[in-house]
């Protein structure tokens, strides 16, 4: 019933899916992992990067390339305000009241762009080369798609080797692992937050040019479920793991797509939940997630 060439188109639309789901999971691991913050507001992002491409790209009618690194340079300067104005001063109080600003501060930018952008979906353009077809024997893409997956793992990589090997990244890792031991080791924990704030907002700012270049269109509303998705892709993964939000990530693109694909289409308005009812199995059988460190409880 189903030929090798559909399962291989759909799990490529499925790879692609969870490129931008494991960038998105990226940049809330990191800042979850220091702070232990499930930062909402960080699917806003997603929408104040998509419309900034649009009206820098479409409008204003700047290069593609510069372009690109505006809106990363946005992203990055947005997360530093949003944790300047809006987490800063709840540090080491409870962990409720973070999440509890995180929802505000989403609902809030979600709001402010709907007066000003309309609530009205925008048709998203880029350039006429990242929107050639291309067929196989077996797959038919855009080189929008290869330039989500290339860009995607270049960032992964790079991230990973930050982390690893540099001193912020070390740093950042140090931090994660106890923020009060750290802070008495002479590193400078504000700035390590950050930069974890700026580089995953740029890296969120810059999903959101990629979900618009991939489906052609964007709206005021459109980071929430995304972000909540990245979330689950995070505790999916193993949250705190780098390599485990990113395998979250993969996960849930493809099955959601491969389950909408095979499964009868009355199943296809249910995707959603089908991404849930994974994040239900994988605690159940590996509260951790597949890729976390189980943490001892303290009485």
């Amino acid at each position: 019933m189903f030929s090798i060439g559909y399962l291989a188109q759909q799990s490529m639309n499925g790879v692609i899916l969870g490129c931008i789901y494991a960038l998105l999971a990226l940049g809330m691991t990191v800042v979850y992992g220091i702070l232990r913050l499930i930062n909402f507001a960080h699917g806003a992002l997603i929408t104040l990067g998509a419309f900034f491409f649009y009206f820098v790209f479409f409008k204003a009618g700047l290069p593609f390339v510069a372009t690109v690194f505006l809106l990363l340079g946005f992203g990055g300067v947005m997360g530093i305000v949003l944790d300047t104005v809006a987490y800063r001063k709840l540090r080491g109080g409870p962990e409720v009241a973070l999440l509890i600003t995180s929802l505000g501060f989403y609902t809030f930018i979600e709001n402010f762009m709907k007066m000003l952008v309309s609530p009205q979906p925008y048709a998203f353009k880029v350039p006429q080369y990242l929107v050639t077809l291309h067929r196989t024997s077996y797959l038919t893409f855009r080189t929008i798609d290869i330039f989500i997956i290339v860009a995607s793992i270049l960032i992964m990589s790079l991230f990973q080797f930050f982390v690893k090997y540099s001193k912020m990244g070390i740093a950042m890792r140090a931090t994660s692992e106890n923020l009060e031991v750290a802070e008495i080791m002479g590193i400078e924990i504000n700035k390590v937050i950050s930069i974890a704030f700026l580089i995953g907002s740029a890296i969120a700012a810059f999903t959101g040019f990629m979900w618009g270049a991939k489906y052609g269109q964007i709206s005021y509303d459109m980071g929430f479920l995304t972000g909540v998705k990245a979330f689950v892709a995070v505790v999916v993964g193993g949250v705190g793991s780098i390599p485990g939000a990113m395998l979250g990530g993969f996960i849930l693109g493809l099955a959601e797509i491969l389950s909408i694909a095979f499964l009868p289409t009355t199943f296809a308005e249910y995707r959603d939940a089908i991404v849930f009812a994974i994040l239900i199995m994988v605690l159940l059988v590996r509260p951790s997630g597949i890729m976390g460190i189980k943490e001892e409880v303290r009485a």
